[in-house]
């Protein structure tokens, strides 16, 4: 990949709900927070990718309500109504085209201001499925146990990687959700789907995010610590959640030998330094890990026993609380990015990984992982 770099990154806190900030006012505060950080101006954007769902903005045309505060105003502006990774992309591909140097990337969602199990169950087929009520619970929960029964797991195993993660999120100070849970309170949360329980799942949050891409010839006018693009894969799988096996991710893993080879890794549990990736529910973070060749296919739960996975081990997963500490639908990707790219820079606080110099970006879009994204960023170009 020709050298682009992301030389700035904003989020904003996830919460539950932010009734006090409409859409343009969220993406507002982001764009303006990383303007502060790189001494960035409109002017230095040449053009801006936006990630969001008119489903769940409840309008048509999503992007339309944040133009301004983006400052599309004479510029070109595109939207990606997929996750905030394939909005990255999308923004990398037109710096690569040779139009244009920057680009602004910003995600936003307000899950509290949608019906999730509606909006979910409307992505189904309207002639067979959607009928029978199925949401995002319900479709991972036909995953969980698939793969549960196929491995032999037990609920226990699994709520291990929410006790994991919601410890990590103690120590990000934009985490929705964080604390001391042990795999008693993830069994004692309640069911929203058997086998997945409240603490097993990713909360509604509010949220956006934006990242500022710019190439080699460009960086240094914003930032002495790029952190480079070194890899990217994607890959989508079938539609019919009938038509897979579900037991496993062949899309992940194809998106992630494309990301390796990109950036010669042949070994991603010794090169890696971090990761962050889109678990959603908790049994994903040991169905992707597989799928991303930390481990073998069923290995992923002895993995994250041994402490690999752990915020101390040698390849941390989610050091941030991943999305069981946030899930901003349309953001979250992206943010697992910035995540990296603050482990990258030494600027990750209290969760910073010592020495991280290379990391692994994942997001995820559709059904039981329909749809990844992998990402290799790097500190050194």
């Amino acid at each position: 990949m020709e050298d682009i770099a992301i030389v700035g990154v904003a989020q904003t806190k996830f919460e539950r709900e932010k009734r006090d900030l409409n859409y343009a006012e969220l993406v507002y505060g982001v764009v303006t927070e990383l303007f502060e950080k790189t001494g960035a101006t409109h002017q230095d954007v040449d053009n801006i990718v936006t990630a969001s769902s008119d489903f769940w903005d409840g309008r048509t045309i999503s992007s339309m309500a944040i133009q301004s505060a983006v400052g599309a105003y004479m510029k070109s502006e595109s939207k990606v109504s997929s996750d905030g990774t394939l909005a990255l992309l999308y923004g990398a591909m037109r710096i690569l085209s040779g139009q244009f140097k920057t680009t602004l990337v910003v995600a936003h969602s307000k899950g509290s201001e949608g019906a999730p199990n509606l909006i979910a169950n409307a992505a189904f087929d309207p002639v067979y499925q959607r009928q029978l009520g199925i949401d995002f619970h319900v479709a991972s929960a036909l995953q969980a146990r698939a793969y549960m029964q196929k491995y032999g797991l037990t609920e226990q195993d699994v709520a291990l990687v929410s006790v994991k993660n919601l410890a990590n999120a103690k120590k990000n100070p934009y985490a929705q959700v964080a604390g001391d849970f042990t795999v008693d309170d993830v069994m004692n949360s309640g069911y929203l789907a058997e086998p997945i329980k409240t603490l097993d799942a990713s909360p509604i949050s509010d949220g956006a995010c934006a990242v500022l891409l710019a190439h080699a010839d460009v960086a240094s006018r914003f930032t002495d610590k790029p952190v480079w693009l070194k890899g990217v894969g994607h890959c989508q799988d079938g539609y019919y959640l009938g038509d897979r096996d579900l037991t496993t991710s062949p899309a992940l893993a194809a998106a992630a030998r494309r990301a390796y080879q990109m950036a010669s890794i042949d070994d991603p549990l010794k090169q890696l330094d971090v990761a962050e990736i889109y678990d959603a529910y908790s049994y994903q973070e040991l169905m992707w890990t597989e799928a991303l060749g930390f481990c073998q296919p069923g290995e992923g739960v002895q993995l994250l026993k041994s402490g690999v996975t752990a915020i101390n081990g040698s390849l941390p997963v989610n050091p941030s609380g991943g999305l069981l500490a946030a899930h901003a639908f349309l953001a979250a990707g992206l943010v697992r990015v910035i995540e990296c790219v603050l482990q990258l820079r030494g600027e990750a606080g209290e969760h910073q990984i010592p020495h991280a110099k290379t990391a692994l970006a994942h997001g995820s879009f559709g059904f039981c992982g329909q749809t990844h994204c992998v990402w290799i960023l790097s500190a050194e170009r």
